[in-house]
């Protein structure tokens, strides 16, 4: 797997990061210190604790990182959340929260894959 493939593997941009980050180390080195962020651990526990206002960082820090390796997919789901929670309505924040979920683990997923093969 190639790094463009991973970007379509992940539901993001390729052609965007290239134009963001145009040295594919670059993108690289950043994508696997993704696979170590922890915002959505601290968003679901946020959210579990109903405290909102942590929640609503956690889950922005993710959108800002998402936009900027231009994750598309996950940067769409994590932009509601964050829409959701700045309107207080906490229960369509909870109501989305699966596949905000979904999303991100589909980008560990492709990248987990992508080092496998670049180390393999």
């Amino acid at each position: 797997m190639n790094l463009k493939e991973c970007y379509v593997k992940l539901g993001g941009d390729f052609d965007e990061v290239m134009g963001r980050l145009p040295r594919e180390q670059l993108i690289i080195k950043f994508l696997y210190k993704f696979l170590d962020d922890k915002s959505l651990e601290l968003f679901e526990s946020s959210m579990s604790n109903q405290n909102y206002d942590e929640a609503l960082r956690a889950v922005h820090t993710l959108k800002g990182i998402c936009q900027n390796l231009a994750f598309t997919r996950l940067y769409e789901s994590s932009s509601q959340i964050t829409a959701a929670l700045k309107a207080n309505d906490y229960h369509k924040a909870m109501e989305m929260a699966p596949q905000l979920s979904k999303d991100y683990y589909q980008v560990i997923h492709a990248v987990e894959e992508y080092k496998e093969t670049m180390e393999g």
